[in-house]
């Protein structure tokens, strides 16, 4: 995962705003099984995470309010009760007004168990994303804590193995299904929203969803910022986008010499990256803990396999945090990673991320026997692909 795109996702999430159109904007309704005496319409601007309470409401005796606020282009609003830590729902404002119906759960009261948009296409849009979205990502969810717990339990693979590849499955459909929603919509804060809904989620490695990368965020928002030239909250986006773009562009390691470090393997012996000139290595960043690395680590053994009698081999670099060795050692041999390993087992704070300015993991660099770096951040195919280019 590359970490500096979540820090552009809080801008993302937020929603965008557009000063240069203002309108009263209206949603009412009613709210059932709650007890809350006010409701209360937050504008979420961009670049915060925070919503801003534009105006409040009395609930009826039926349950029934009305807000309102002067509208302002493609901006996500949140319905907060004043009982409740989390807001109950949210709109967009693509119309002067909508009707917004919330049932909370009974069983708890902080969260709406059902809640019905009429008269805004986009907000509907958004409510069926999250709808669609949630429900994929519960069942990964329940896959991944099966699976885990059968692992603890050292039951068969060939038990596991099915529940690992449904999940695996999933996560590629809800992938899938979220790249489609941002080309179908139409409204730049819902673009947004959804992105920023993807991104958010696939940085929490539980579920196993694989984030976009740089390019493909950058390429939506260039997309949105195309279609909505005069929204000033997108091209915000865009700008910061690009600024870390062009950051990550001058990082590159390609061409250059690949920084020598010396690590312990598992029996505590210091070893060299220089020690293995000579030959094609690939540097593989990774850690027991982090999800992804996890699911990459099949295709790093493949191409291990194929390609370690063509003057090629891997070199493994964990991440691992101080005292979880025994989780380090487990995870080398679940996944069969029969090459070198290396840890100073520090988590982040590990000398070897700065020194490569590592944003995320997995990560890897492809090092030449001459030590220079010829490609890095191969994944899935792409390291096959490579690795058939330079070793015939």
């Amino acid at each position: 995962m590359r970490r500096w795109i979540y820090a552009v996702v809080a801008l993302v999430f937020a929603g965008c705003t557009d000063n240069t159109s203002k309108k009263q904007f209206e949603v009412s309704g009613t709210i059932t099984n709650s007890t809350a005496k006010k409701m209360y319409l937050e504008e979420v601007p961009a670049g915060g995470m925070q919503g801003m309470i534009v105006d409040s409401a009395i609930i009826g005796k039926k349950g029934e309010y009305e807000l309102k606020a002067d509208a302002k282009e493609a901006l996500i609003y949140n319905l907060r009760l004043d009982q409740n830590m989390y807001p109950v729902a949210a709109v967009i404002n693509d119309v002067p007004k909508m009707t917004l119906n919330i049932g909370l759960s009974r069983e708890n009261s902080q969260f709406a168990e059902k809640y019905d948009v009429k008269g805004s296409p986009a907000s509907q849009q958004m409510k069926d994303f999250m709808y669609a979205f949630n429900n994929d990502l519960q069942k990964i969810y329940y896959l991944s804590r099966q699976a885990g717990s059968l692992q603890q339990n050292n039951t068969s693979d060939s038990i596991i193995i099915p529940l690992i590849t449904e999940q695996q499955q999933l996560a590629e459909k809800l992938r899938n299904y979220s790249i489609t929603s941002f080309k179908k919509a139409y409204n730049p804060a819902l673009i947004m929203f959804e992105l920023g809904y993807y991104q958010t989620t696939s940085n929490n490695e539980e579920f196993g969803l694989e984030p976009l990368d740089n390019e493909q965020v950058s390429s939506i928002v260039n997309d949105a910022a195309t279609k909505f030239p005069a929204h000033q909250g997108v091209a915000a986006i865009k700008k910061t986008l690009d600024d870390q773009m062009q950051k990550a562009i001058a990082a590159k390691k390609v061409g250059k010499p690949a920084p020598d470090f010396s690590l312990p393997d598992v029996n505590g012996n210091e070893v060299k990256l220089n020690s293995f000139k000579g030959k094609y290595v690939l540097v593989d960043f990774w850690a027991s803990w982090c999800k992804p690395c996890r699911m990459e680590n099949p295709n790093v053994v493949k191409a291990y396999n194929k390609f370690r009698d063509k003057n090629f081999t891997v070199l493994g670099v964990s991440l691992d945090k101080p005292g979880e060795k025994n989780n380090w050692m487990k995870a080398i041999y679940d996944d069969n990673l029969t090459w070198t390993q290396l840890s100073d087992l520090k988590y982040w704070e590990s000398s070897i991320v700065p020194l490569y300015k590592i944003e995320g993991i997995p990560y890897n660099v492809l090092i030449d026997p001459q030590g220079i770096v010829i490609a890095e951040d191969l994944k899935g195919r792409a390291l096959e692909d490579k690795l058939e280019e330079v070793l015939k």
